[in-house]
C-alpha cells in the first residue's frame, strides 16, 4: 500500500469535489408560518418540485436538517442516462408490459426533461453529453453486455456500439476489461453546480429554503399539515417527502420503504498533460459488469479523475475509503500509481425493494423516493410531476405512481442488510475473477 504522505495531496479533504466549485450554503431565513407546500428535503427532487409549485404560484417552504445541498445529490457522480436501469436489471420483473412501456416512457421523458430544463433556464451545470462505456470484467460478461446493447437500443433507441477487447484503448486506455459497449447519448453534469442552479431557480421562483431546520413532527389538523421543525412550526397545505437516502426514523412509513446504501468516491489532483487524453481520450462516463462495480469520469473540465466503488462490505471512514479506491483505481489506470488523492467522500443512495422510484401519497403526506443510483435526471423530472399531481394540474402520477410501495425487508434491517449484500456482491466477483484469471 502506498504511505498515505505520498497518496494524500496537502489539501486532501473529507469533502466531495464539487463542493469546491458551489458549496452547500446555511440558509438561516425564518421559516414561514403558513404555505401551501412544505417539502422535507432540498436534494434534486425537493428542489425539482420547489421550482415548478412556485412557477404555478403556491407558495413553497424547503426544509432541510443540515445545510443546503449537503446530501445525497451532490455527493454522486454526476452520470446522467435515460431508461438504463430499467432496461438492463429486475426491475422489470414482476411488471406488466403496457407498464413497463410507460415506465421506460417516463425515464427516457427525465433525460429529455433535464436537458431540456438546463437548456430554457440557463442553468449553470456543465452538462457534457460525451457517452458513457460499459466494460466486460471477463469474456463471459462481454457477451452478456453485447445482448443488453441490443436490448437498450431496441428499448430506449439510444445509439449502442460494440466495443471489442482489441478497440477499446481508443475508448479507455487500459487493457482491465474484455471490451464492452459504448452509448452516445449518455453523459454527465456538476452535481454541485446544477445544484445551485436549481436552488437560484426555485428562489426566483419564490420558494423559500430552509438548513437547519429538521423536521421532527407531522401531523394532520383539519385541511392542513403542522410540520414542527427544529427552527419553528409550519403550518401547510400540502406536504411532500423527497428525503430519499437521507429518510430518518422520525418517518417511518418511508424509512421502511428505503433502504440507504453508501456511495464512495475519490477524486485525483490535476492530471499531468496528455495524461487524460490517453486514459479517457472522449471524456466519457465509464462504469462496468460488476457486481461491486467500479465507476469513474473526468472532472467537467477535463483535468481530474472522478472514481468509485464500495471499499468493503461494512461502511468505513472516508480516508480508509481513499485507501483501498486508490488500489481498485491503479488496478484499472496503473498509469495513475503517482497521481496523489484531494477528495473522499461518501453519500447515500436510496434503494427500494423492487429497484424501482415511487411517487405517490400516504395518510394525505406526499412522497417521490428511490433513485436506486440512478437519481439525477429521474428525480429532477419526478419532483416536476409530484409537483404538478398534489397542486391537482396533473390528474394522473404517473408510471412511477401506480401500483404499491413496498416495504423493504432489507430497509428495516438495513445493520445487516447492506453488509450481507456487499458480501454476496463480493462473492460473485471473487467467482468472476477466479474465471478471468483463468483465461489470462
Amino acid at each position: 500500500m502506498r504511505p498515505d504522505a505520498l497518496l494524500f495531496h496537502d489539501d486532501f479533504r473529507l469533502a466531495p469535489y464539487w463542493w469546491d466549485a458551489a458549496p452547500p450554503e446555511t440558509s438561516r431565513d425564518p421559516v414561514p408560518e403558513r404555505v401551501d407546500l412544505a417539502i422535507v428535503g432540498s436534494g434534486y427532487c425537493g428542489l425539482s418540485a420547489a421550482a415548478e409549485a412556485a412557477r404555478q404560484g403556491a407558495s413553497v417552504a424547503v426544509l432541510d436538517a443540515a445545510e443546503i445541498g449537503a446530501g445525497g445529490s451532490t455527493r454522486s457522480g454526476g452520470m446522467v442516462s435515460s431508461g438504463q436501469k430499467l432496461a438492463l436489471t429486475n426491475a422489470i420483473r414482476g411488471v406488466s408490459s403496457d407498464r413497463l412501456g410507460r415506465l421506460m416512457r417516463e425515464s427516457m421523458a427525465s433525460f429529455e426533461y433535464l436537458q431540456r430544463l438546463i437548456a430554457d433556464e440557463a442553468l449553470d451545470a456543465d452538462l457534457q453529453i460525451t457517452g458513457r462505456f460499459f466494460g466486460a470484467f471477463t469474456q463471459g460478461h462481454f457477451e452478456h453486455l453485447r445482448k443488453q446493447g441490443e436490448l437498450l437500443h431496441d428499448k430506449t433507441g439510444v445509439t449502442v456500439h460494440l466495443i471489442t477487447r482489441a478497440e477499446q484503448r481508443s475508448i479507455i486506455g487500459s487493457d482491465y476489461y474484455y471490451g464492452g459497449i459504448l452509448v452516445d447519448e449518455y453523459g454527465g453534469l456538476h452535481t454541485a453546480k446544477y445544484h445551485r442552479a436549481l436552488r437560484g431557480l426555485a428562489r426566483r421562483r419564490g420558494a423559500s429554503l430552509h438548513s437547519h431546520a429538521a423536521v421532527e413532527r407531522i401531523e394532520r389538523h383539519g385541511a392542513h399539515f403542522r410540520v414542527q421543525t427544529a427552527r419553528g412550526p409550519i403550518e401547510a397545505k400540502h406536504v411532500l417527502v423527497a428525503t430519499n437516502g437521507y429518510t430518518g426514523p422520525l418517518l417511518p412509513f418511508f424509512s421502511r420503504r428505503v433502504l440507504p446504501v453508501a456511495s464512495y468516491q475519490i477524486a485525483t489532483e490535476a492530471l499531468p498533460a496528455g495524461l487524460m487524453s490517453a486514459l479517457n481520450p472522449g471524456r466519457r462516463m465509464i462504469s462496468d459488469s460488476k457486481r461491486n462495480l467500479f465507476y469513474t469520469r473526468p472532472s467537467p473540465d477535463g483535468t481530474r479523475m472522478i472514481f468509485g466503488s464500495r471499499p468493503a462490505i461494512r461502511e468505513v471512514d472516508e480516508r480508509e475509503a481513499a485507501r483501498i479506491l486508490y488500489a481498485k483505481m491503479i488496478q484499472l489506470w496503473p498509469a495513475l500509481r503517482d497521481v496523489r488523492i484531494t477528495h473522499a467522500w461518501k453519500g447515500y443512495v436510496a434503494m427500494t425493494g423492487d429497484k424501482l422510484a415511487h411517487i405517490g401519497e400516504h395518510n394525505g403526506i406526499h412522497y417521490a423516493l428511490g433513485c436506486n443510483g440512478n437519481g439525477v435526471a429521474l428525480m429532477s423530472y419526478l419532483g416536476q410531476r409530484v409537483a404538478q399531481h398534489l397542486l391537482g394540474l396533473d390528474a394522473a402520477p404517473g408510471a412511477f405512481g401506480e401500483g404499491t410501495f413496498p416495504i423493504s425487508v432489507a430497509g428495516m434491517a438495513s445493520h445487516w442488510a447492506v453488509p450481507v449484500g456487499a458480501a454476496l456482491y463480493k462473492l460473485d466477483d471473487l467467482w468472476d475473477g477466479r474465471a478471468r484469471a483463468a483465461l489470462s
